[in-house]
């Protein structure tokens, strides 16, 4: 066993009152292992009153053992440091199905019976305790929102740094301490997020304290950084800009020692590196320590079986005795395994945990059980929102001038940040100005813990203190702003629509946190909205190509339940600053906004957008003829349209419609709230059946013109009244370096492939406006030729305005 640094260093000297300590800190810590293993198998007899049964033993084996007793002993250092230094800290487990090592803690701390009266700190309360972990019907092996103190729930690998990064951001008290699993040291989220000491400021943010935990062994295999020499390990750490601390061992006293030295040390480090950059006043980024806790796998479990090595090998992963509750050899050794904890020293009769052990957990919101930094939502504070007509866009006619959609977004968020200079947040991988939200960076720069060189001083907007976070990994971005979130603030992050995907693991599993909130753990107090803005989208990627053309990101939030996920598509500025106002301010949500950064007509005003996007679907009634005053207004043909460039060619489209055939009546709608097409049983923003019908009719032809995947509108409208007249446009993977109309055509969204596809559905027409179909194929051919000879569109298409129909027929 060593205990090593960047320095040499020593443990501290034993002393009779610390061994005395220490010896009571692995009493503590076998009585969480001893619960750990109980969880695990134990179905009844929680304290061994009486010889093991087969029918005391769970059926169903899904726990996971082998990372449990190393969380349980960073667990139990982190009390001792907690209370000593009276410390505000939270733990967050990244082993993956690292459950039992934290719930066996906040159990004996008290943190979870006070959740949970009914597992109380008693015999049945235990039995209760053990019965319900990874059992049908209760708690999985993760650390679920139904975890006391859990903020990361770990079904996916790789982000238990960049979680508990963006925990500390702006908690300048906060310690986050991370145990980073060997097997999730492997993922590529993982690695990277050990940058996240870049942009840690030690004067406004708290601090976080890496674990990295080596047992060795995933479910079959070797971990990497586990077989790799000493030092080349410790160089890694130095290279990523850590001090590390190496504890290595397995014999327990000798280990405790280890540890609580390291812990000393490594807090110690961080209170000195907060008093002196306080003091000075100076940021700087220092040598952050971190430990390296060497153990083994399944540690203090059993031995072998049938030969075969358990514990300090992968076998001990899972459940290392699969069938205790059929053989009768493997129950023997369950018995011995949950004896060798000496539960009769750890509990009284009664089942509770002995009052020198319970002295050793912090008390109140101390236990990291119980801190609210881990029940963010208690902390929230509404946000300040600034008026928004002090971002409108002016719109004096419709479609007849142009604006970039999202730089008012960015003058709006530039304003929130500085109401709440301490609460919101901007994340994106080094696209902040490229999507237009560069007004940010007049009261707020990019945070940069780096060195600074003469001439980033000129336009490079960096800061000690900055507001913005950028890094070209969006798994590190949307990890820091999901802990921010998840500990009480707000976060907007915003990305290049093709490259959404990247998160799209990320976004799921944060969905199915909040999901798992409001059905199983109601305790939780609402947190701010997890914001992804797509920008830099599909239909003007002329120049990218097709490596930059996929809107797929949305269909994944048709997969969530519609409880928690929300899909906006406006259509101009207005209607982008109307869909901030209303999401940014709901709570348990995900918010996906789909918004190009360039320029684009405009049409609503203000309070259009608004009440535009309280409905969520709106007939445009300056672009419809279908109302005719004494006459019904029942349409020919209904063209519906949602997101930017679909928009436009509808009403392209429309345009020409009015031109070539007058007498077609045209109800032209538009969808800003995606999921206002399904039914309400399915999405609080789905439309009655009554509303729906009233607006696309029961069986008139629908043309809709989507920003995405046409089968999406398939998805949510195929239980309408009129699905079967409902004919989708959309992006069909038909593409390459083309102009922005050639892109257009090629996957048929375009305006004249709009009005070729009116006259073949409109039952009258067909055959009666031959014409005017062939003059929409000559167009296609004719604006190809000039995309191709010119390399642009032709000025009739890059200039076109809405004109009202009684000025276009003249």
């Amino acid at each position: 066993m060593t205990i090593s640094t960047m320095a040499p260093f020593e443990a501290q000297a034993m002393t009779p009152e610390l061994e005395q300590e220490l010896s009571q800190i692995d009493a503590w810590w076998r009585a969480a292992n001893y619960l750990a293993v109980g969880m695990i198998y134990l179905r009844a007899n929680p304290l061994l009153a009486e010889p093991l049964r087969h029918e005391h033993v769970k059926a169903r084996l899904l726990g996971h053992w082998g990372s449990s007793p190393g969380q349980a002993f960073i667990w139990a250092h982190a009390n001792r440091v907690i209370r000593r230094h009276e410390l505000d800290m939270i733990y967050l487990s990244g082993p993956g199905h690292g459950a039992p090592g934290v719930l066996g803690p906040t159990y004996l701390d008290g943190s979870y019976s006070e959740v949970y009266p009914d597992k109380s700190q008693d015999a049945e309360g235990m039995r209760r305790f053990f019965k319900q972990f990874s059992f049908p019907g209760h708690i999985g092996s993760h650390c679920t929102p139904e975890t006391p103190g859990s903020i990361h729930e770990g079904g996916e690998l790789g982000y238990v740094l960049s979680h508990a990064c963006g925990a500390v951001f702006d908690n300048p008290n906060l310690i986050a301490l991370a145990c980073v699993g060997d097997g999730e040291a492997e993922t590529g989220p993982l690695a990277t997020s050990w940058h996240i000491n870049k942009f840690l400021n030690p004067i406004g943010d708290g601090a976080v304290l890496p674990v990295l935990h080596l047992n060795g062994y995933k479910i079959a295999n070797p971990t990497l950084l586990a077989r790799i020499p000493h030092e080349e390990l410790a160089n890694l750490m130095r290279g990523y800009g850590w001090d590390p601390i190496f504890v290595e061992g397995h014999e327990p006293m000798a280990m405790h020692r280890a540890m609580a030295a390291a812990m000393d040390q490594a807090i110690g480090r961080i209170l000195q590196i907060r008093a002196e950059a306080r003091a000075s006043g100076e940021a700087v980024r220092p040598a952050w320590p971190m430990i390296v806790l060497r153990s083994p796998k399944g540690w203090t479990g059993p031995a072998s079986l049938h030969g075969k090595k358990l514990e300090g090998f992968w076998r001990s992963h899972q459940v290392p005795l699969a069938a205790p509750n059929t053989d009768p050899e493997q129950l023997q050794l369950l018995e011995d395994w949950l004896r060798s904890y000496r539960p009769e020293e750890l509990f009284d009769t009664n089942g509770t945990l002995r009052p020198e052990l319970q002295a050793l957990s912090p008390q109140g919101n101390r236990r990291m059980g119980s801190n609210p930094h881990a029940n963010g939502g208690l902390l929230r504070r509404k946000l300040q929102f600034p008026p928004l007509e002090n971002y409108a866009v002016q719109v004096v006619a419709p479609g007849a001038t142009e604006e970039e959609n999202t730089y008012p977004l960015g003058e709006l968020l530039r304003d929130i940040i500085q109401a709440n200079p301490y609460s919101m947040r901007v994340f994106g991988p080094d696209e902040t100005a490229s999507n237009r939200l560069q007004a940010i960076y007049e009261v707020s720069k990019k945070v940069w813990m780096e060195e600074f060189l003469p001439e980033d001083l000129n336009g490079s907007e960096l800061s000690r203190s900055g507001r913005v976070v950028e890094m070209l990994s969006e798994h590190t971005l949307v990890g820091m702003m999901e802990g921010y979130l998840l500990t009480g603030r707000y976060g907007f992050f915003h990305t290049y629509e093709a490259f959404a995907h990247v998160i799209a693991s990320m976004f799921n599993q944060h969905a199915k946190w909040l999901e798992s909130c409001l059905l199983h753990a109601t305790w939780r107090a609402p947190i701010g909205p997890w914001n992804c803005l797509i920008s830099s989208t599909v239909w003007r990627q002329d120049h990218n190509g097709f490596t930059h053309q996929d809107p797929g990101f949305i269909d994944l939030a048709g997969n969530k339940s519609g409880d928690v996920v929300r899909v906006y598509l406006p259509a101009d500025a207005n209607c982008l600053l109307a869909v901030a106002e209303e999401a940014l301010q709901e709570t348990n949500v995900c918010n996906i906004i789909v918004s190009d950064k360039q320029k684009h007509l405009q049409y609503f005003t203000l309070e259009q957008a608004r009440r535009h996007v309280a409905k969520g679907v709106s007939i445009v009634g300056w672009a419809s003829n279908d109302d005719c005053g004494t006459q019904p207004d029942e349409p020919d043909v209904v063209m519906a349209c949602a997101g930017d460039i679909p928009t436009k060619e509808t009403l392209a489209a429309v345009q020409i419609l009015h031109r070539e055939i007058p007498s077609l009546r045209i109800r032209v709608i538009n969808v800003v709230k995606l999921f206002a097409l399904t039914e309400p049983n399915e999405h609080p923003h789905g439309l009655s059946d009554r509303d729906f019908d009233t607006l696309f009719t029961t069986d008139r032809p629908v043309i809709f013109n989507f920003h995405g995947y046409p089968w999406l509108i398939h998805r949510l409208t195929y239980r309408r009244t009129n699905h079967a007249n409902i004919h989708v446009r959309g992006y069909k993977e038909k593409g390459n370096i083309n102009t922005p109309l050639e892109l257009a055509m090629n996957n048929q969204i375009d305006r004249f492939n709009l009005v070729i596809d009116v006259v073949n559905r409109v039952p009258f027409l067909r055959a009666r406006a031959a014409h005017v179909k062939e003059r929409m194929q000559d167009a296609i051919l004719s604006h190809r030729a000039y995309a191709h000879a010119h390399g642009k569109d032709a000025p009739e298409v890059t200039d076109w305005r809405w004109t009202p129909p009684s000025a276009d027929h003249g």
